[in-house]
């Protein structure tokens, strides 16, 4: 009976690790794990929020361009002169007295 207690330095390395050790590294490892997984949650709702508010400015965009492509072909001649008419004329030169 007394050869059953008999056990080398190994073993009772083993025996600790696996009760103490193996625990305790799962349980870290466990916590590590659930905060690295907050974070990825937290990442994709702010993605989401962001690709949502990109999409309606991407609306509003797509609506200012089409607002544009009306004013230019309906009024693509005339468009031009107006520009024209608003460019500062040239300051008139006057006599020095």
């Amino acid at each position: 009976m007394t050869d059953f207690f008999m056990v080398n330095g190994f073993t009772v390395f083993a025996i600790a690790f696996v009760v103490v050790g193996l625990p305790v590294i799962l349980g870290i490892g466990l916590e590590i794990f659930k905060t690295w997984l907050r974070h990825k949650e937290r990442l994709a709702t702010t993605l989401n929020e962001q690709a949502a508010l990109n999409a309606a400015k991407n609306d509003r965009l797509e609506e200012r361009i089409r607002v544009l492509e009306r004013i230019v072909t309906d009024r693509g001649t005339s468009l031009a002169d107006q520009i024209e008419d608003l460019r500062d004329p040239a300051p008139a030169k006057s006599p020095l007295n």
